[in-house]
């Protein structure tokens, strides 16, 4: 299963000079860029940890790749890792691009647990096999 959060989630993976270009964009719209990383990937699950601060006032992508790089060489392969960007501007204040940069090779998916509750109203939970694991040994 193929995990499809964020912008460009039904396209192929970005290569690095589209992601650069996508980074390049937010960076001339004003907007600050920060790297995450989860091996939970939850779709409710919005708080993922961040590599590093976010980057404020950069003029250049290749800082934000550069970071990209480095995250990844800790965490390719095991976590999901996104890039995401905040507009700060007075009246929107939120995030206003988000997308997976790196996956785990094998992506389990997720369970849906049906619950048949009061008056035959019926819940429906997902639950990701991954968490099926401790955190940190999940895409191993």
């Amino acid at each position: 299963m193929r995990i499809t959060q964020g912008q460009f989630s039904f396209l192929p993976d970005l290569t690095d000079e589209q992601i650069a270009k996508q980074v390049q964009y937010a960076i001339e719209k004003g907007w600050a860029v920060n790297i995450e990383f989860t091996d939970d990937p939850h779709p409710r699950n919005s708080y993922w940890e961040m590599w590093g601060l976010p980057m404020f006032d950069i003029k250049d992508a290749a800082a934000v790749v550069s970071e990209l790089q480095a995250c990844r060489k800790v965490y390719s392969g095991r976590y999901y890792i996104r890039i995401s960007a905040f507009d700060a501007t007075h009246g929107w204040e939120s995030l206003r691009m988000s997308f997976i940069v790196d996956r785990p090779a094998e992506e389990p998916g997720f369970d849906l647990e049906r619950q048949e509750v009061d008056g035959r109203n019926i819940r429906y939970t997902t639950r990701p096999y991954a968490t099926n694991k401790p955190s940190g040994q999940r895409y191993s």
